[in-house]
């Protein structure tokens, strides 16, 4: 190897020495690195090993000072991140804990005409929205196909501040004692009734919406309607929120609104579940977070909550 060194060409236009290597006529130079780079890459060996002995960074056998939470040496400055999460949550609940005070018992004229207690439920209602809703709702609350959206006023069980809050509280189809509850059949998949049944009632539903479609399937489905559905939807159709049943008629549709899309809602008989918050979330927390559900535009007046719709 020293002779081979010894022995190098040393390039005529740089005064460098090559390495021997050559392609294509293109001889490789034996440049040394930088010394800033060498010095940097220095450092950083001497910041790892600083870094390691301060802080928890190493997997660690038995005895050598693992932590008990995962398995790694703790570092002589003792730091866990989950203690400094743990510290950082006990305070935000801390500098929350005058407002959820002050938003505790409140109706929602109240926090409407406070501007301070406003902006706190706005603000914690958002972020409770963000963690525990937005997964099926959608960051702004718009819903999808089976999840409902809550900037409309279309509401299944009630739009009032008290509904949503029971909503929330006690969850739909779920395992809660008080959960509100409601089970539309799955008239093709349990043979309650023929594809051309409920061919015949979809073109009935639609027509309810104003939508046009064959008279005389239009006529057999509207018996059909009467004898299976008018007892949750309503003879008009208008739906029915003490059971959870939506109104027909105003064309929106949880499911969607396509004549396929209604035909296999009839068929498979929808069965979404919202879970119940009561013991996930604490109470004020929940009124804050039905307060901002409230509050995204289609909250309704206790007064002029609808017994049907």
């Amino acid at each position: 190897m020293s002779d081979h060194k010894e022995n190098r060409e040393t390039d005529a236009h740089s005064g460098t020495e090559t390495t021997g290597h050559e392609w294509d006529g293109i001889k490789e130079l034996d440049t040394p690195l930088p010394r800033w780079w060498l010095y940097t890459f220095y450092a950083c060996i001497v910041i790892g090993i600083v870094y390691m002995v301060m802080m928890p960074a190493i997997p660690a056998l038995p005895g050598m000072g693992a932590d008990a939470d995962n398995d790694h040496t703790r570092g002589i400055s003792n730091n866990s991140e989950r203690a400094n999460v743990a510290m950082a949550m006990a305070d935000l609940e801390a500098s929350r804990a005058p407002g959820f005070e002050r938003l505790r018992g409140a109706s929602i004229d109240e926090i409407e005409n406070d501007p301070d207690l406003l902006g706190f439920v706005r603000a914690a209602g958002d972020a409770a929205f963000g963690n525990n809703c937005s997964t099926c709702h959608g960051s702004g609350a718009q819903g999808f196909v089976g999840y409902p959206n809550l900037n409309d006023d279309v509401w299944l069980w009630g739009g009032s501040y008290d509904d949503i809050r029971t909503t929330i509280r006690f969850g739909i189809r779920g395992e809660h004692a008080d959960t509100r509850f409601s089970q539309m059949p799955a008239f093709g998949r349990d043979g309650l009734l023929t594809r051309s049944q409920i061919g015949d009632v979809t073109d009935y539903i639609l027509s309810l919406s104003g939508q046009t479609g064959p008279v005389d399937s239009i006529a057999r489905g509207s018996d059909i309607f009467t004898s299976q559905c008018a007892s949750c939807h309503m003879a008009d159709g208008r739906g029915d929120r003490t059971q959870g049943a939506p109104d027909l008629t105003d064309q929106d549709w949880l499911y969607g609104g396509s004549r396929d899309q209604i035909l296999a809602t009839i068929y498979r008989g929808p069965y979404g579940v919202m879970p119940a918050w009561e013991d996930r979330l604490g109470d004020t927390t929940i009124d804050a977070l039905a307060a901002y559900v409230y509050l995204l535009g289609g909250g309704e007046a206790a007064a002029s909550r609808p017994t049907g719709q």
